[in-house]
């Protein structure tokens, strides 16, 4: 997941600049007027490179995903302790996934988690992009409501891709297979197969966890990322609008974004993931209440959190990934612009 993308530098001398400089990266000194695209680039164009930001680290981070979810999946409704556990800490879960798959193994699902950024980040940003032209990014806690609005619309728009995304990285040998195993061929035969069985309905299947974990992640990420560069940036650890200093609120942000994401990404993955009947009824959930009910009773508590550390691992490198590749993109395109009146 990508939780989303911020800016490299706050407007000096701003009361607000906490409000207006995540997720887009440095702006003028002066003020954005209201109703002029944020940061000098249009929402439309903010669509299409946020969508290319999200996929380039996605790319990158498509290993840890894989990882992340046979963890997830691993001994789903089964007490701790009475299942074999093939994949034992994101380190050790990489060396079962080559050895099963080959390295080729680590970017399973890559053209799946690639449609999936492409339309999620597109949308989210595109729609973040309209709000903070709007204005309503500027009053108190509009930064976090317009992020978890914007990222839910994203992740309902993306569903269908990521629901493939997890079936194909849930796909392995029998040997060391955890979860329910699909079986599909590629990427489009999964997309056939599903539609073919259970129509455009079937396609949207476990919605109703991806959307609160999108926005959950990016409300998290929004509320903390840029205090904590503030904070890192105030006691001049590192340079104001370095690089060093969105690493650092990155990883930050990344505990309390892990923290409070986790339990709804294993959820969305155990709905992605399970089998249905031909009406397309989950076999073992019912909807997102159930199978956070489901996993508490029977996996305990610290079920929830299975694949944290991979999930933690992921979103600081995707994050700054993020953030370089939009600021870098923005950067060309506003240089391409006829400079202003």
């Amino acid at each position: 997941m990508a939780a989303g993308t911020g800016a490299l530098a706050p407007f000096p001398g701003s009361p607000s600049a906490s409000l207006h400089e995540f997720p887009y990266p440095p702006q003028s000194r002066a003020r954005v007027a209201r109703g002029s695209p944020a940061g000098g680039v249009p929402p439309a164009i903010d669509l299409v490179l946020g969508a290319t930001a999200g996929c380039l680290a996605c790319v990158l981070t498509n290993p840890l995903e894989v990882v992340k979810t046979r963890l997830q999946l691993q001994g789903e409704l089964q007490p701790p302790g009475t299942y074999p556990r093939p994949y034992r800490g994101v380190l050790r879960a990489v060396g079962a996934v080559c050895r099963a798959d080959g390295l080729r193994g680590l970017q399973k699902g890559l053209a799946a988690g690639l449609l999936y950024q492409g339309l999620m980040n597109g949308v989210r940003f595109y729609c973040y992009s309209h709000a903070e032209d709007a204005g309503w990014t500027g009053y108190p806690g509009g930064t976090v409501a317009a992020g978890a609005v914007a990222g839910a619309v994203g992740a309902f728009v993306g569903s269908p891709a990521y629901l493939v995304k997890t079936h194909l990285q849930a796909q392995t040998l029998a040997a060391v297979a955890v979860g329910h195993q699909h079986n599909h061929e590629s990427i489009s035969g999964a997309f056939k197969s599903i539609y073919k069985q259970h129509g455009v309905a079937g396609l949207w299947r476990g919605v109703t966890g991806a959307v609160p974990r999108v926005a959950v992640g990016s409300a998290a990420q929004l509320a903390t990322f840029t205090s904590a560069k503030d904070w890192v940036c105030e006691r001049q650890w590192f340079r104001e609008g370095s690089w060093a200093a969105v690493l650092a609120g990155g990883m930050v942000s990344g505990v309390a974004v892990a923290v409070t994401m986790t339990p709804f990404d294993v959820v969305s993955t155990r709905l992605y993931n399970q089998p249905v009947d031909a009406d397309g009824t989950g076999k073992l959930y019912r909807g997102f209440l159930d199978c956070i009910l489901q996993i508490s009773s029977k996996e305990g508590l610290l079920g929830l959190y299975k694949g944290i550390g991979a999930v933690y691992l992921r979103l600081g490198p995707h994050t700054v990934l993020s953030l370089f590749f939009w600021d870098e993109l923005r950067k060309m395109v506003q240089h391409q612009q006829p400079p202003g009146p």
